[in-house]
Formats: structure tokens, sequence, C-alpha cells
């Protein structure tokens, strides 16, 4: 768990690195992908979902 917790975080910061500099490249879209991966494995992940789905209901009940 702690080798997961620390790959997560890096991946985190290089993420954020890259959208920061960059934009988003190729290889960055990789690196994307594993943090993805990687915070999936966590114990956060269903916090994650849990506010994912939450938002997607906020924003499916908007009325225009």
């Amino acid at each position: 768990m702690i080798l997961s917790l620390s790959g997560v975080l890096f991946l985190g910061v290089v993420v954020f690195l890259f959208f920061r500099k960059d934009g988003l490249k190729g290889s960055h879209a990789t690196v994307s992908a594993l943090f993805g991966f990687y915070l999936s494995t966590t114990g956060i992940a269903p916090s994650i979902k849990a506010g994912g789905e939450s938002l997607a209901s906020l924003l499916g009940g908007i009325k225009f």
C-alpha cells in the first residue's frame, strides 16, 4: 500500500506539472492513464466514483 500510495502521489505531481507547463501531449496522456490506473487501486477510489456520480447527476439535472 505504501508503494502504491507513493506511486499515486508521484504520478499525480507529474500529471499536474504536464498540464501546467506543456498542455497534454501523447506521452503525457500515457502518464495520466497510469495515474488513473494506480488511483483506482487505492482506498479513495470509491469516494472518487461517488463524487463523479454526484457531479453527473447534478449536471444532468440542470434545465436550460
